[in-house]
């Protein structure tokens, strides 16, 4: 199994799940400095500089971060292994053959659930942790962990 770029993108409807996570983080910031800002008159002067930043900050993660993230973050399965390709600031590349699979599931937070979207999580006998593919249709990511759970269970051995 060598290490490719993967050829499918997210689902579109991830633009809006990291739009809406990035003004449930950033927004929060700017808003409670904005709120801090305007009730506390004499901090005025010394909190208009960090307002500002966590303004510019928080338009920069609602218009910049989804496009990018869109852009980069690809993915792939096979009947040997499961590819990733995702970061908007560090950009990690990943390539997981089944034969080290060790769990496969199909994660729902609050935001993708609203959403119809879910996150596929392949776990494997690697130091690096777990490879997240995000921003997936419910239904595909519910098949695609079904169709992996599927293929390593033919594969021998306990994936260590």
């Amino acid at each position: 199994m060598r290490l490719r770029p993967p050829t499918n993108p997210v689902d579109p409807r991830a633009l809006r799940w990291w739009r809406l996570r990035a003004l449930c983080s950033a927004g929060l910031v700017t808003a409670v400095l904005g709120v801090t800002t305007w009730l506390w008159e004499p901090g005025r002067p010394w909190l208009a500089v960090p307002l500002v930043a966590a303004a510019l900050w928080t338009v920069a993660r609602v218009t910049f971060e989804p496009r990018i993230r869109y852009a980069v973050h690809r993915w792939e399965t096979t009947d040997q292994g499961i590819y990733g390709l995702s970061g908007w600031v560090v950009r990690e590349w990943r390539a997981a053959p089944l034969s080290r699979v060790q769990t496969v599931d199909a994660v729902r937070g609050p935001l993708e659930q609203a959403l119809g979207l879910a996150t596929l999580r392949v776990t494997t006998a690697s130091s690096s942790g777990a490879v997240n593919i995000v921003g997936l249709d419910k239904d595909l990511a519910a098949e695609l962990a079904e169709r992996l759970t599927v293929i390593t269970e033919q594969i021998p051995g306990d994936a260590t």
